[in-house]
């Protein structure tokens, strides 16, 4: 057993853990001896015993990885590491985070403080921003790198499900003073996409492949050229076709392929399907018939003949389920498997499992055609439910489709406010020099509303707010940049509107070839992220991109996990005949409050002429990654 589930099962445990401190192989080894069950490595004490300097992050990561070895080989108790704010970005705390795991380091401690960090007794502490130790936190916590592919273990992934539905349980005894022993009914909604394929024996051959991984781009490419029809990266066929190009020799045995949501369904329920909405991020749907595209699909089969796998494509994939169709009922292992204290009884309905693309739409009441929700973030993504069939490729834009099985038209961008949130951070630096702390939410929707005054072209100013690559441009990777002409009017407003500009800006370049070259009608469009805080002004900005009115509704910020649970809701309690949108209409909807805001044509016109000069200054950018 690794140190870290013995650390995490003394969490669980009742009871004080008593963990002392060390700071070397000698100290280390005394705290074994004493009996006590885990040892901590504190930044100070090395720091004091290396250097005789106070804890002020003078020690660099190799120093510290140093020690953790030498104590690591000298005692077998689990250790906890304080590593203080991580050195350095979050590249830097993932290798921190995968050579302790390597080192069978139980866990770590990590700090809020901006750096170079203080001891908590020094004076002129600074805290980081709530995003940024987020961030840190997804760092350690969320899906590794391991051998070059973004994953997560089995356990991990159980270990968080469980987690959930003790939580769900507690909090249904706190608040209705009973034990939690049956439901109406279950939804499993998880990230879209991904690569899980498993044996005869339910054993998984590689490593939970997740969608964040781009290392199938030949693949995608020849599907793409092979089936007429755009298949990214991240859908679950390229990540198949791309280990057959690569003679992986797994690929010859796998007996079931899924998604993360699909296999916990599977393993709770022994049945193997999928809501048609996950199922259309595995490989194209046809959506008149409910199911894989055939044609498609002889294709594929016929393209991988020459390898003699003893399998077609249909047979190792899930069955494909609308919303509202029953998916199995929870068997006693699956009870088992989720409720740890055994109190949950078996036989408790599922709906089919869905993508967080899919849960989404149901969120927002965004299901029926002539309908869209925007999802604007860390990044921003499109949903536009549509009439008809695309009239031709465009590797800009997804095709999927509802729960219900209507297609749908996909624009999803990397890249959204994480640029703005670093301008607004720093802005609240400059207030902390002055001794102002300026309340975060105050800060930006002061910032925000602000914008508002800004010419409506934002008077010259061009923000580009690349974090990462871009596929809507082209762009393998980013670098934050602001340009602006000579003559262009400088001021906070200005500023702050042409990064909001820059947030939805490569949105609506893909959405232009939707509403401009393909015809696409919208009648609404429903927002919903952390862009939509500020009243009126997230509306504004997405009315201009689009042209088209934008609502903001209440429970809009509920997500997911509670789209989740109204498909499970509608396979419950929908009428004969009842559509998942009149369902959504008359059951859920019909008294939630939402507003809606009307483009306004100067917006819209200066958005226009913005976008133009955002995409010229696309150069700037790919010449920026060459040079910086």
């Amino acid at each position: 057993m690794r140190t870290s589930e013995q650390f995490r099962n003394m969490i669980k445990a009742s009871g004080v853990i008593q963990i002392p401190g060390c700071y070397d192989c000698i100290t280390a080894t005394i705290v074994e001896r004493a009996g006590f069950p885990a040892a901590y490595l504190t930044g100070s004490g090395i720091s004091l015993t290396l250097s005789g300097i106070p804890d002020l992050n003078t020690i660099s990561y190799l120093e510290l990885r140093q020690v953790v070895q030498n104590i690591r080989s000298a005692i077998q108790i689990p250790m906890l590491v304080d590593i203080d704010t991580g050195f350095g970005a979050p590249l830097n705390l993932y290798r921190l985070t995968k050579e302790f795991e390597q080192l069978d380091i139980a866990a770590v401690q990590i700090e809020d403080q901006k750096v170079p960090k203080k001891c908590g007794h020094e004076l002129g502490r600074r805290l980081v921003r709530d995003e940024e130790m987020v961030k840190r936190i997804r760092t350690i916590h969320e899906n590794r790198l391991e051998n070059g592919v973004w994953t997560y273990r089995l356990e991990e992934i159980w270990e968080g499900l469980q987690d959930s539905y003790d939580k769900l349980a507690e909090d249904v005894k706190n608040t209705y003073q009973i034990q939690l022993t049956r439901l109406g009914a279950i939804g499993f909604s998880g990230m879209m996409h991904g690569y899980m394929a498993f044996d005869r024996e339910e054993k998984l051959l590689v490593p939970f492949r997740t969608w964040r991984n781009t290392m199938t781009e030949e693949a995608a490419a020849v599907l793409s050229e092979c089936f007429a029809f755009n298949i990214p990266q991240r859908w679950s066929i390229a990540h198949l076709y791309q280990a057959i190009l690569k003679g992986e020799e797994h690929v010859e045995k796998i007996d079931y392929l899924s998604t993360l949501a699909g296999y916990i369904h599977w393993k709770l329920t022994g049945q193997r399907v999928v809501g048609i909405g996950e199922a259309s991020g595995m490989f194209p749907i046809d959506s008149a018939a409910g199911d894989y595209d055939a044609e498609m699909m002889q294709k594929f089969d016929a393209l991988v003949a020459d390898k003699g796998f003893p399998w077609k494509l249909r047979e190792i994939l899930p069955k494909v389920l609308r919303a509202g169709e029953m998916a199995g009922t929870l068997t006693k292992e699956g009870a088992r498997l989720l409720d740890r204290s055994g109190c949950l009884q078996p036989g408790v309905p599922l709906c089919p499992p869905e993508g967080d693309a899919g849960t989404g739409m149901t969120a927002t009441k965004s299901v029926e055609k002539r309908t869209g929700n925007v999802s604007a973030g860390t990044s921003v993504f499109a949903m536009i439910v549509l009439e008809k069939p695309l009239s031709a490729m465009h590797r800009e834009i997804d095709m999927v489709t509802t729960p219900a099985g209507d297609l749908v038209a996909m624009v999803h961008c990397n890249n959204c406010t994480s640029d703005l949130n670093a301008w607004v951070g720093l802005f609240a630096e400059f207030a902390e020099c002055f001794g102002i702390k300026a309340d975060k939410n105050k800060l930006f929707s002061t910032l925000y509303q602000k914008a508002m005054e800004g010419d409506k072209d934002c008077g010259g100013m061009i923000a580009c707010n690349y974090y990462s690559g871009e596929p809507v441009t082209g762009l393998e990777e980013g670098r934050p940049m602001f340009l602006r002409r000579p003559d262009s009017h400088l001021g906070l407003a200005n500023f702050m509107r042409s990064h909001l500009y820059a947030s939805l800006a490569t949105l609506k370049i893909g959405l232009d070839i939707l509403l401009k070259e393909e015809d696409v009608k919208i009648d609404s469009i429903t927002g919903h992220g952390g862009l939509f805080k500020t009243k009126g002004v997230g509306q504004s900005i997405l009315a201009a991109a689009m042209n088209a009115p934008i609502s903001v509704m209440e429970t809009a910020g509920e997500g997911g996990a509670w789209g989740m649970a109204l498909l499970a809701a509608y396979m419950l309690f929908k009428k004969d005949g009842q559509s998942l949108g009149d369902y959504l209409d008359s059951r859920v909807f019909a008294e939630r409050k939402s507003e809606t805001m009307e483009p306004d044509p100067a917006d819209v016109a200066g958005f226009e002429k913005y976008t133009k000069q955002y995409q010229a200054c696309l150069a700037a950018e790919k010449a920026a990654v060459q040079a910086f």
